[in-house]
């Protein structure tokens, strides 16, 4: 029998809560330089809440960052331990020189280029205070996005990884190795790295050691991050997997959720960061062409009987210019 962990391929992709939605729109598609792929809502509660999707130019699993903008609805977080604190993006090195300058000309504050376990990198904050960075990957032959700003020489080729803050690393340790057969490849000063399957871009966990730091929101709430995607290959594989984290006794698995681009089951791990493991059987192109991906507001099936009563609310936003592959 298969080791149901062995079903986790890398990630699947990011979700945090942001500010207004023009606000992200115009910082992920102009500063950050992603393709907009998507325009939906938030499938749970029921406030009337975007879901926006942004990837590299082939819409691929492991290049998504999906945000729910919570700005409209008032809704604010705190910061702290049990959450991501930076996502990282993967860019050629060579690039980033360009990007401290490109970071500069839209009044980012940024670190600069520093070094982490012998990556080079740039941390920075969106607007809403979300933790970012792009990092040096020259292996990384995904296909970024262009713009007028941005060229795919420079641009961001997926996700790099992400970064978890927790107060207790032996437990949070004991689930990324002994659960989800992570690899630990080392420390860094307060910073433990864990690799997924050969590690690399798409495949990097890291936890920051926080000790001191007290517990941060869980909800849905401005300037906070909501979980980090996994992915997986078909619900058959979700299943799996769900019986078998539980029977290590993380019991609070949810079941699983239909989420229209595909299928996810969520787990609250240790630390008390929010993962989810998704399948990539499904994908963005299933509701409108490849090549008009995220022109249109599209509600899930279940949903479209309400459409006038979730777009009233909505916050009305103006597309990027360059949405056409």
């Amino acid at each position: 029998m298969n080791n149901p962990a062995d079903y986790i391929t890398g990630l699947h992709h990011l979700t945090v809560s942001v500010g207004s939605a023009q606000e992200d729109i115009d910082f992920v598609t102009q500063v950050l330089g992603m393709r907009m792929i998507k325009q939906t809502v938030l499938f749970d509660g029921a406030a009337s809440i975007y879901h926006l999707y942004y990837a590299n130019a082939d819409a691929e699993v492991g290049s998504v960052w999906t945000t729910f903008p919570f700005k409209k609805a008032g809704v604010y977080g705190r910061k702290g331990s049990g959450q991501i604190e930076t996502s990282s993006f993967s860019v050629p090195t060579a690039s980033l020189e360009f990007w401290v300058k490109h970071l500069n000309k839209h009044n980012v504050p940024h670190s600069g280029i520093i070094e982490r376990f012998g990556d080079k990198m740039i941390t920075f904050e969106d607007r809403s205070g979300i933790g970012m960075a792009v990092v040096g990957c020259d292996n990384d032959n995904r296909n970024a996005w262009e713009t007028e700003e941005i060229s795919k020489v420079n641009g961001i080729r997926g996700l790099f990884g992400a970064t978890i803050r927790s107060r207790d690393i032996i437990e949070m340790d004991f689930y990324l190795t002994k659960v989800l057969k992570f690899s630990k490849v080392g420390q860094d000063g307060d910073f433990h790295r864990y690799h997924i399957k050969d590690g690399g871009a798409q495949k990097t966990i890291e936890l920051h050691h926080v000790p001191n730091m007290e517990q941060g929101s869980w909800t849905f709430a401005v300037g906070i991050p909501h979980h980090i995607a996994f992915a997986t290959a078909k619900d058959e594989h979700n299943l799996e997997l769900k019986a078998y984290i539980e029977g290590f006794g993380y019991t609070d698995v949810t079941e699983l959720k239909d989420r229209n681009y595909f299928h996810s089951i969520y787990n609250r791990t240790p630390s008390g960061a929010l993962f989810e493991f998704a399948t990539s059987d499904i994908g963005f192109a299933i509701d409108e062409e490849e090549n008009l991906l995220g022109h249109q507001l599209l509600l899930p099936p279940v949903f479209e009987h309400r459409r006038e009563e979730i777009v009233k609310p909505l916050e009305e936003i103006v597309l990027p210019k360059y949405l056409r592959v």
